[in-house]
């Protein structure tokens, strides 16, 4: 049954492809195949249009988008965009949670080498650094394009949040 459903989706997706038009405009709002709206364009350029559901910032293909009457229509509903949406989000949460272990290397967001995780209680995760540790939440990181453990935040901040942190506990 689900081959079926996909295998109309993508006649539904090759229809919207072959009348696609220029990156819609932000603000525009987007609609379903049944006309309803589906949210609103809150970015785009040539290759990528993110569209705004109101539950996600939902990045797709700018060339799966074609004019309608009253404005860009993609081949899916909002309540299909979300569940597309929510599919990814748990697998790659669940890929995330496999690597944030304790003694995993963590690197920041501009991929450089921050430290180790000492522990990992919840949704508390420590990183130990080479001149302190961090304490984050486990909704802080994510695994990058290769497969490498990162925290969202780039090396500056994260040293930033440990010079502040010190000079805080110092000043006591």
């Amino acid at each position: 049954m689900k081959f079926i459903k996909i295998a109309g989706a993508a006649a539904a997706l090759a229809l919207a492809t072959s009348a696609s038009a220029a990156a819609p405009e932000v603000g525009a709002t987007v609609f379903g195949p049944e006309g309803n709206e589906v949210g609103t364009v809150t970015a785009a350029d040539a290759a990528t249009v993110t569209i705004d559901t109101g539950k996600h910032q939902a990045p797709v293909p700018a060339n799966v988008l074609a004019d309608g009457p009253d404005g860009p229509v993609i081949s899916v509903t909002k309540v299909q965009l979300n569940q597309i949406m929510d599919q990814q989000k748990a697998e790659a949460d669940a890929k995330r949670d496999a690597a944030l272990v304790a003694g995993a290397m963590v690197h920041s967001a501009d991929d450089a080498m921050l430290g180790n995780v000492a522990s990992i209680d919840g949704d508390d995760v420590v990183v130990t650094l080479t001149d302190g540790s961090v304490a984050l939440k486990r909704e802080h990181f994510a695994l990058n394009a290769s497969g490498t453990l990162v925290a969202l935040f780039t090396a500056e901040q994260i040293a930033a949040a440990v010079a502040s942190a010190t000079d805080a506990s110092s000043a006591e």
